[in-house]
């Protein structure tokens, strides 16, 4: 999370990508999808993660994802410097996901879905407020991903790990 902080700041206030640290904890040395997601006064401001590892790393992988979610997000306008104070960020770092047979294998606290059909994919993160059964996060995964409930799908859950 203070990667995450320090890259946005860098970036927004210099036009800088920052470098890894030096010394990565066993955490940031794995390869693995990561989300970044920013809050301002309890709204999300943005989102941006990757299903799968595109880095070498999870630092590399927090540090592009962190841009993408303050700049990128095609929701929101690029964040601006008077808005870093109220920032509140979270990342989440993924688990392998697995693919499951039923959306009862889904409970919404615990795990994150991933909808598949062809090459449209939609993901939802785990405890999210408001999302309360796995019916709802599966349709919102499926509105993401462009997918129409009637059409044939695969379902995948995922745990992460969350840091705020």
């Amino acid at each position: 999370m203070q990667l995450a902080r320090k890259t946005i700041e860098t970036y927004i206030l210099q036009g800088k990508v920052i470098d890894p640290p030096e010394e990565l904890t066993p955490e940031m040395k794995r390869r693995a999808g990561a989300f970044v997601s920013l809050h301002r006064h309890g709204h999300l401001r943005g989102c941006i993660g990757t299903i799968e590892p595109m880095q070498s790393n999870v630092a590399k992988e927090v540090i592009a994802n962190a841009i993408s979610a303050a700049t990128r997000d095609p929701r929101f306008l690029p964040l601006r410097p008077e808005e870093l104070a109220d920032l509140e960020i979270s990342v989440d770092v993924l688990e392998e996901p697995e693919p499951i047979d039923s959306i009862e294998q889904l409970d919404p606290k615990t795990y994150g879905v991933i909808v598949q059909r062809g090459m449209r994919r939609g993901l939802l993160l785990p405890d999210l407020e408001g999302v309360d059964t796995p019916e709802e996060q599966v349709s919102i995964a499926l509105s993401k991903a462009g997918i129409h409930p009637s059409e044939p799908y695969r379902l995948y859950r995922f745990r992460v790990t969350r840091y705020h």
